[in-house]
């Protein structure tokens, strides 16, 4: 039986990214990511709801979010699930995050600021077209040797 493990979100980046490195020197950069949804309620009335999403980027498309998302940011998000999994005080624990493969800042007001668009474009906040895109090589996005396993949670 195949599988599939593929997450498509966009959202608003919760808080500015902490780029780390693991002691291998891959680097990572974590944030979280709020992807609402709107819709009715079965009384008519007009409902949103938040989903907070912790999200982890490897390599060079890791430092390229580094330098160009900050906290409010609008973000296209592709990649896959992933359970990570610990014991704390006795306790197992669990989270779900996403693992990024690839990363498009939707900014306009970004293209501006790196000289993508033209002077004359307005900065926008609402979206559009994408601004930039991070794209990982294949299989950058699993770090070598186990380094996941120097990650704390």
């Amino acid at each position: 039986m195949a599988s599939l493990n593929k997450v498509l979100l966009i959202g608003r980046c919760t808080r500015d990214p902490e780029k780390r490195s693991t002691p291998s020197g891959q680097v990572l950069v974590e944030f979280g990511l709020a992807v609402n949804r709107r819709f009715k309620s079965n009384s008519g009335e007009d409902r949103e709801e938040v989903c907070f999403v912790d999200v982890t980027v490897w390599g060079k498309t890791a430092e390229l979010c580094a330098e160009s998302l900050r906290k409010g940011s609008s973000v296209f998000i592709e990649g896959r699930l992933k359970l990570d999994q610990w014991e704390k005080d006795g306790q197992k624990r669990s989270k779900m995050g996403v693992v990024a493969e690839n990363v498009q800042f939707l900014d306009r007001r970004r293209d501006a600021e790196y000289g993508d668009a033209p002077a004359d474009a307005a900065p926008s906040r609402s979206g559009g077209r994408s601004s930039g895109a991070a794209r990982k090589p294949a299989g950058d996005d699993v770090p070598p040797n186990g380094a996941d396993d120097d990650i704390p949670f």
